[in-house]
């Protein structure tokens, strides 16, 4: 079971955020980031679910996109004024830092992302969501609009009885080293990325 720990103010070079600490009873911690939240005003928040990258968010890899939905997303919610950011310490897909460079390795050798995780004996997707609605009911939120490209984070926040009217896609920080990652994830992994999002971005 998780628990609500403290927050305080955090100004970030997007906007002014609250930063919310979460921890679980064997002791796993979990970040909320809020802006405009509780709110009375009739607006939906938007929120995204963000699964911790250490290489993508704070090094700047470029084989993955987590870096800027991150930083895109931060940039949205300031804009809408209302919502929230939920950051789970839930690296490489929830396998763990190790796992995900061992990964890496396989995928310099030319396998892509699943192939990876299914030849160390991982599953694709390792990541939980049920400490999202803690997090959220915390805050009042039990109905929002969500920022992902995953069909498995709408549906997780769903099946923990929050409402989400509507999914906002994602597509951002697509470039040459990513393009193939970002291409498997929606042939082999179901999210909602096809060739032609991937071609219409102008971010390279």
């Amino acid at each position: 079971m998780y628990q609500f720990i403290t927050k305080a103010k955090l100004p970030t070079i997007h906007g002014e955020f609250d930063i919310h600490a979460f921890e679980s009873e064997s002791g796993q911690e979990h970040i909320m980031l809020t802006t405009g939240l509780p709110t009375d005003q009739d607006i939906l928040p938007l929120i995204r679910i963000h699964s911790e990258c250490l290489t993508g968010d704070a090094f700047g890899s470029l084989k993955c996109d987590c870096g800027p939905q991150l930083n895109h997303a931060m940039q949205q919610i300031i804009a809408h004024g209302c919502g929230a950011i939920l950051y789970l310490r839930q690296e490489g897909r929830g396998i763990g830092l190790v796992n995900k460079i061992r990964a890496y390795a396989l995928q310099d050798q030319g396998h892509d992302t699943l192939e990876a995780n299914l030849m160390l004996g991982l599953p694709a997707d390792a990541r939980s969501y049920e400490m999202c609605e803690i997090m959220l009911k915390s805050v009042g939120i039990n109905k929002a609009k969500l920022l992902t490209n995953n069909p498995n984070k709408v549906q997780g926040l769903q099946d923990l009885g929050i409402q989400i009217v509507e999914r906002v896609p994602l597509i951002v920080g697509v470039n040459p080293h990513n393009e193939s990652y970002l291409g498997i994830k929606g042939k082999k992994m179901a999210h909602f990325i096809d060739s032609a999002d991937l071609n219409q971005s102008n971010i390279k």
